[in-house]
């Protein structure tokens, strides 16, 4: 059966340290999240950080939160607006953006003044929210620094689809790290990029094609030039969550490379399981299965090496729910 390729140590994954229940919020207690702290934790190491507590915010404290401009908040005291910690937790992101330059992914506290990616409270005068909300000020200064890192909230992971595509992200991401410390070549690069050939198919597929074009005059490049940019490019197109269309049609061009060695009937059984996860009525694994099953009968080397059929750890269980 295909197999991604087992890494020799864990990924790391930086994390909001209260998501693993130390007990560091404004109110001394935490928000364990039983997804990373047991699930996740049997695949990556975590490395977590809570930047309050880090820039000398005691526990329990009086909490922050974010006021003015929502495109440039200040960190300030909700009782006490002369505590302004705004720039201590930037200073603070930017500097563990570069310590932490060996995670593969980051998973923060959502709505949060400091970790938080997205819809943050920006508070007006009078108490008001406003329309745009904000980012969490040390959020927004690991994620100035580091754009291509896969950063998801842990509230979001709720949701099966983002859960699966931010993992997906993590692992390729891990994977090309592993590729620079191993040394970095134009054939090397040819590999990867073949390797992700069907998992771009199946989430952007315009870009797989740009990717494609880019490498093709990748002789006339400078190497060291090119491949920042092309994965650059590369996280930006897997950033976008693949759909049932793209999904069966991903499916349809693998099953492609089986049709010699399949009876009528298997042929027809599988294109009926793939209309059916088109039509929504089973899930991804299904007929995903099916196909892994006739490649154990009929190897493809081509298609051993396609990190679509694996992208991340299969007792995950996280293509059950697509």
């Amino acid at each position: 059966m295909p197999t991604i390729q087992a890494p020799q140590h864990k990924p790391k994954l930086g994390i909001s340290a209260c998501l693993l229940g130390a007990e560091v919020r404004f109110n001394g207690g935490h928000k364990e999240s039983r997804l990373c702290s047991q699930v996740l934790g049997e695949h990556f190491d975590f490395v977590p950080l809570c930047p309050e507590v880090a820039i000398g915010l005691g526990t329990p404290r009086e909490p922050i939160r974010l006021v003015g401009n929502p495109q440039a908040p200040r960190a300030v005291g909700s009782v006490n607006a002369e505590l302004d910690v705004t720039e201590r937790l930037a200073a603070y992101g930017a500097r563990i953006a570069e310590q932490l330059d060996g995670i593969s992914g980051y998973i923060l506290m959502q709505k949060s003044p400091s970790c938080g990616m997205q819809r943050v409270k920006v508070y007006q005068d009078g108490g008001r929210p406003s329309e745009p909300t904000g980012r969490g000020i040390f959020a927004a200064a690991l994620m100035a620094r580091h754009p291509d890192l896969p950063v998801e909230e842990d509230g979001r992971l709720n949701d099966p689809v983002l859960r699966e595509n931010f993992l997906t992200r993590v692992f390729a991401y891990a994977e090309w790290q592993r590729l620079l410390r191993e040394g970095l070549t134009r054939r090397a690069l040819i590999a990867f990029h073949s390797r992700y050939k069907y998992l771009l198919m199946a989430t952007a597929p315009l870009q797989y094609r740009a990717l494609g074009r880019l490498l093709g005059d990748l002789a006339r490049h400078d190497l060291a030039e090119l491949a920042p940019r092309y994965f650059r490019e590369l996280m930006t197109a897997l950033k976008q969550c693949a759909t049932r269309g793209t999904h069966s049609n991903v499916l349809q061009h693998l099953s492609g490379y089986l049709k010699r060695g399949l009876s009528p009937d298997e042929r027809q059984e599988l294109h009926a399981l793939i209309g059916q996860y088109r039509g929504g009525i089973v899930p991804l694994v299904v007929p995903l299965t099916l196909l892994k099953h006739h490649l154990r009968r009929h190897p493809d080397a081509y298609l051993a090496q396609q990190a679509y059929l694996q992208p991340h750890p299969e007792n995950l269980g996280l293509r059950n729910a697509l």
